[in-house]
């Protein structure tokens, strides 16, 4: 994963940080497939970054979908290096646990969880001709909650649990590995239409690295760990927040 012209597929790539991982990996001369169910931003993110990315549109909870999205990748360049499997719904709030709907927590799990599921059951076999490598997005939430959160946090717990399975199951010559992130400031790559509200110096100062996080801080993360300098590391879930989850917090 350290030469330009290598095959990245990206899930979820059209908006918030899988869009920060396309631009990434395609400014970096990788060639990128990426996904997703919004057609517009799918599109207009690959007119954006230029002929080295394609933009495929697919549910991942879909099996049919995710066999579309491999062959249409592999019909494009005959190869895959890697996967990112970032695709999910990013609203953790459902509500109090006793009118949360079957339908929607389901839901969560279908596309936050059976998703990485699919596209990874679909790659292996091309991985493995690669030597290549994966890289789950988690979350957080997998480690600490807030109220009325139990769907997502399921999900993301979920997604490390896979993520060390995985890790045994396909080694040595697969490596898999997640990235937990913590608070990242998406705002430029939603809708344009969609509303912003601006960060306060106490939303940066509650970090200990002394600043909300971006998307480079995971895509730059996300690069290692497909890389070759990455060869040792497997099975492992990488916090990225800032150092929030070790800080103490005290009431008065």
């Amino acid at each position: 994963m350290n030469e330009s012209g290598e095959l990245i597929l990206i899930t979820g790539g059209a908006r918030g940080i899988g869009r920060g991982l396309v631009k990434h990996f395609a400014d970096r001369d990788r060639f990128v497939v990426f996904c997703d169910t919004d057609r517009e931003q799918g599109e207009a993110l690959q007119e954006a970054c230029g002929e080295n990315v394609r933009f495929v549109y697919a549910d991942v909870s879909q099996e049919e979908d995710v066999r579309a999205l491999l062959r249409a990748t592999l019909a494009w360049k005959g190869r895959l290096n890697g996967v990112i499997n970032n695709a999910g719904i990013a609203d953790p709030e459902t509500g109090p646990i006793e009118s949360l709907s079957l339908a929607d927590w389901q839901r969560r799990l279908d596309v936050n969880l059976t998703g990485p599921f699919l596209v990874t059951k679909h790659a292996v076999p091309h991985l493995r001709q690669s030597r290549g490598s994966i890289v789950n997005m988690a979350s957080t939430r997998a480690l600490q909650s807030e109220p009325d959160t139990e769907a997502y946090a399921a999900t993301k717990g979920g997604i490390v649990a896979l993520t060390h399975a995985l890790a045994m199951s396909l080694g040595p010559d697969i490596r898999v590995n997640s990235i937990s992130p913590g608070w990242i400031d998406t705002r430029a790559w939603q809708r344009e239409s969609e509303p912003v509200s601006p960060l306060s110096a106490a939303d940066h100062q509650q970090h200990p690295a002394g600043r909300v996080g971006e998307p480079r801080d995971i895509a730059g993360l996300a690069e290692f760990l497909l890389s070759d300098a990455a060869a040792f590391i497997t099975g492992q879930n990488i916090v990225a927040d800032g150092g929030m989850t070790r800080k103490m917090i005290y009431q008065d």
